[in-house]
């Protein structure tokens, strides 16, 4: 019977790297990821260094996933919009991005999507504000929102400091 373990970890949207990097540490120490779910995390024990993991922010695309399947990749899960694949080391190289243009164009999504929820809860927030006025529930409700689109507007932050160091290298590769 292979041995199983079950991580919980939490990671914000613009640490996307933070996480397909721990994710590879762990395949490093022989363990494999094997299912995804929201913040929970199962590995089965392998050789150490037999996978290399990728995580893309991508939408659900049957197509896409056999194409990633014909490059020797193996597709573990997506969770919301993130698609999880792992490939055998001895295969070679894993990259999902073949150029900083593909990388830049992935980041840009993921900046895109922090900035639309970011707006929406500032704009829901304000609305509650100027109805909590005469209601206590949504003036907890405003705060929250309003707080939620602060966090959101760092990860916005993060996400433009990813964009411009990318669109930087582009240059001096140029």
């Amino acid at each position: 019977m292979t041995e199983r373990r079950t991580e919980y970890r939490w990671f914000w949207v613009w640490d996307f790297e933070k996480e397909e990097r721990w994710l590879n540490e762990m395949a490093a120490n022989g363990w494999a990821l094997v299912d995804v779910e929201y913040c929970k995390y199962t590995f089965e024990k392998t050789e150490y260094n037999e996978y290399t993991v990728r995580l893309e922010m991508h939408p659900s695309d049957e197509n896409y996933i056999t194409f990633m399947e014909d490059t020797g990749a193996e597709y573990i899960g997506r969770v919301l919009q993130w698609m999880y694949f792992r490939k055998r080391s001895e295969l070679g190289s894993f990259d999902i991005f073949s150029d900083l243009d593909s990388r830049i164009s992935h980041v840009r999504r993921i900046h895109m999507m922090i900035l639309t929820l970011g707006l929406a809860n500032l704009a829901i927030g304000i609305v509650n504000l100027s109805i909590g006025i005469f209601s206590t529930r949504n003036s907890f409700v405003a705060i929250f929102n309003l707080l939620v689109a602060t966090l959101l507007m760092y990860g916005v932050g993060r996400m433009r400091g990813k964009i411009e160091y990318l669109e930087n290298e582009r240059r001096l590769r140029e």
